[in-house]
């Protein structure tokens, strides 16, 4: 038999796409007055899903990942999601979004992002809201699985969340002594 226990905290992650970069700073401004500093930014990269997102926000959209230097409870992603989508709203336009933001968890050994697209490999949280495993930490180095997007398996995306399972790392060891 197991012995249930309270998991490690996490670090919070969110991706932020729009067509405007400027939109995705002042996003991230928002971010950071709800839940802390931001301890690492990627640089602004060409978004990969364009054509999905197409009708709602236009062509040539930018993203940037984002993580936050405070550790949260795993158990409030859903939570951080709604909170997302309601940012989200405040930012349409005509009834269109502006900016997509997508909130996830980092741990020593996954990337899981919040989601409210339902599918065989994603777990559902509650309130509408599903955990996607979308990266594994095995053999040094963050994985991708056969479900995970383009745009979060590529060199650049990867390197960054190795930094940012580092600084976890750190922090976590901080936070236990």
């Amino acid at each position: 038999m197991s012995t249930l226990q309270t998991p490690p905290p996490a670090k919070l992650v969110c991706s932020i796409f729009s067509q405007r970069e400027r939109l995705i700073s002042r996003v991230a401004d928002a971010l950071s007055s709800a839940y802390g500093a931001i301890d690492f930014e990627s640089p602004v990269m060409p978004f990969d899903r364009t054509s999905y997102y197409e009708p709602e926000f236009g062509n040539s959209l930018k993203r940037i990942f984002i993580s936050f230097a405070e550790l949260i409870f795993q158990d409030i992603l859903a939570e951080i999601k709604l909170a997302t989508d309601k940012l989200e709203q405040e930012f349409c336009t005509e009834g269109k979004r502006r900016v997509n933001i997508d909130p996830g968890i980092l741990t020593a050994e996954r990337l899981v992002l919040a989601t409210g697209k339902n599918y065989s490999h994603r777990i559902y949280l509650g309130r509408g809201v599903y955990a996607d495993l979308t990266l594994i930490y095995r053999k040094s180095s963050f994985r991708p699985l056969p479900w995970t997007y383009p745009d979060y398996a590529s060199q650049e995306a990867v390197e960054f969340w190795n930094r940012v399972r580092e600084s976890y790392l750190k922090g976590l060891r901080g936070a236990r002594a």
